[in-house]
């Protein structure tokens, strides 16, 4: 029996159909650049200090003393949140006395910030921080809105994995489409910061799950040598696109509400590809449905000005496939089936997950960095794309394994470096930042062409649903390794330096699946590197004792 691969190769690896596929995947990928990392402007948290109400009756040297001085970062400046007691600062004003003079401004009695805040408004106009003045007590629930987005993405991966192979990846792709553009324009009209965050968790079921579905998608529609350059030089430097203009839109629209309505106009002008982009016919085949598979072959043929075989699946061929797919029923529990699935599927999820720690972790810490927060995360953006290219040449030319693991040592080992940069050394910081950028992304795009590989088709899309999810953990992860600088700046980059390099190592240990084609069925699986030694050891020793035995009962 043909697989999928000999039964469209009369098409071609590179026809207008294909060019038409591979775009307008990769165009739709585009919202979710910036959907998933808006949460940096979005509760941008700006310079602030204890609002002073207006009826306080202070001179002005008491007015600008009324903020004690504390040291945050390395570097004097008012306190964000406390002030000191405004009762004692009035009589004092009142009986004429000078601060530093005639008070001694460290034996003040100070309190709470209990007038609110005043905010900055020099990088933001609003945001969500400043909205429901998440600062301070409350500062807590910045990281945690962060986290409750990804916990929607952990969820929509799930879901989304095991409806697309229900259902098919483009009823799911779109599905997810409009939950994510929907959502986002509901989420203007927040009222509170509870709602916003509910409707966040919302969009995140459809944000990265239509990104895993668009990669399936393309994955099964294009042919082997395409493959490779959609799921990095087209999906991810198209995904890159939208990250870069992330601090485009934030720089020129300073206030979150009109910020957010920016960011989900593009989102409305994917609706048009519902009646372009065609259903997979590999999961079509996997289903049975023979008819409507031909139907979009024979139309891709007439597209790319190829005549079609008069019989592109014969009835023999058909009723294989039918007894096939009867005898493989794909379920979640399927990826621990065998100890070697088993094996994989856990070594898989434990990738992906630090690894995606690492990469958020990076993204969403650039406000943190010394410089124009814009300007950093334009940098974080635009660093991505020669870690594309660098994927897809080795993906092209060295073994998944060591490519994996050599980027993941690089990214890692570089952010555990900066703890030993000077303070001053601020450029040299931020290189080092983007430089672990660069090898933690590389690291990942490569991670769904290799989990694609490793997996059969009936469990494929399954698969990175699974280990998407697994990667979205690392993600709920993520925003505490950023809330950790405030306590000690260099701990988020030894402690996501060092799961890194520890992640590659267990790389070296997955199977190769370089030079393979796509597995079709679950007896096609790699092996884990060692286990087939392992098994095969034991075979042989079992043997060895058998005909031992046999020695030893043969002479009487």
């Amino acid at each position: 029996m043909r697989d999928y691969d000999e039964l469209i190769s009369f098409l071609g690896e590179w026809g207008p159909f294909q060019r038409l596929i591979f775009f307008l995947l990769s165009a739709s990928i585009v919202p979710n650049g910036f959907t998933g990392l808006s949460i940096v402007f979005l509760a941008g948290a700006p310079e602030h200090r204890c609002r002073l109400p207006p009826s306080a009756n202070l001179s002005r040297e008491w007015l600008n003393a009324s903020i004690p001085r504390e040291v945050q970062g390395g570097r004097e400046g008012p306190s964000r949140c406390r002030r000191y007691r405004l009762e004692s600062l009035a009589n004092f004003s009142a009986l004429g006395l000078q601060p530093g003079r005639d008070v001694d401004l460290s034996q003040l009695e100070q309190e709470k910030c209990l007038d609110g805040w005043e905010y900055s408004r020099e990088l933001y106009l609003s945001t969500i921080v400043t909205e429901w003045n998440l600062v301070c007590e409350d500062d807590w629930k910045t990281p945690l809105t962060t986290s409750l987005f990804f916990v929607g993405v952990l969820i929509g991966s799930f879901i989304s994995g095991q409806l697309s192979d229900r259902f098919g990846r483009k009823n799911i792709l779109f599905a997810t489409m409009a939950v994510q553009t929907g959502f986002s324009f509901v989420q203007i009209f927040s009222t509170s910061w509870e709602m916003f965050t509910v409707l966040f968790l919302i969009v995140g079921m459809g944000q990265i799950s239509n990104y895993v579905v668009a990669f399936i998608l393309g994955t099964e529609i294009l042919g082997k040598s395409v493959r490779i350059i959609f799921s990095t030089l087209g999906v991810c430097i198209f995904f890159a696109i939208g990250y870069m203009l992330l601090p485009l839109f934030a720089y020129f629209i300073r206030d979150w509400r009109m910020l957010l309505l920016a960011l989900t106009v593009p989102g409305v002008l994917c609706v048009p590809l519902w009646w372009v982009i065609p259903e997979s016919p590999r999961w079509l085949i996997s289903q049975g449905r023979f008819k409507e598979a031909e139907i979009i072959i024979r139309k891709a043929a007439k597209t790319n000005g190829i005549v079609a075989p008069a019989m592109l699946f014969d009835s023999t061929e058909m009723q294989d496939m039918k007894l096939q797919q009867q005898q493989q029923k794909a379920y979640i529990l399927d990826l621990f089936r065998t100890r070697n699935i088993a094996v994989i599927t856990v070594m898989s999820l434990l990738l992906w997950m630090l690894t995606s720690i690492g990469y958020f972790g990076l993204s969403l810490n650039t406000p943190n960095l010394h410089g124009n927060v814009f300007i950093n995360c334009f940098l974080s953006a635009i660093i991505e794309v020669p870690a594309y290219v660098i994927a897809w040449l080795l993906l092209r030319t060295l073994p998944r394994r060591y490519s994996i693991s050599g980027t993941l040592f690089l990214g890692g080992g570089v952010v555990l470096f900066i703890q030993l940069v000077p303070t001053d050394f601020h450029i040299l910081s931020v290189f080092l930042v983007m430089l672990g950028k660069f090898g933690i992304t590389s690291a990942f795009s490569m991670l769904y062409v290799y989990t694609s590989e490793i997996y059969p088709t009936i469990v494929r899309n399954m698969a990175v649903g699974a280990t998407s999810m697994s990667s979205r953990v690392g993600s709920i992860i993520a925003p505490y390794f950023v809330y950790l600088g405030a306590y000690d700046r260099y701990l988020p980059y030894i402690l996501m330096g060092s799961l890194t390099v520890l992640i590659g190592i267990l790389t070296l240990f997955l199977p190769e699946s370089y030079g393979n084609p796509l597995p079709e069925t679950f007896d096609q699986m790699l092996k884990v590197k060692g286990f087939r030694n392992r098994q095969h050891t034991n075979h042989v020793r079992s043997s060895k004792e058998t005909e031992d035995s046999k020695t030893q009962i043969t002479p009487l």
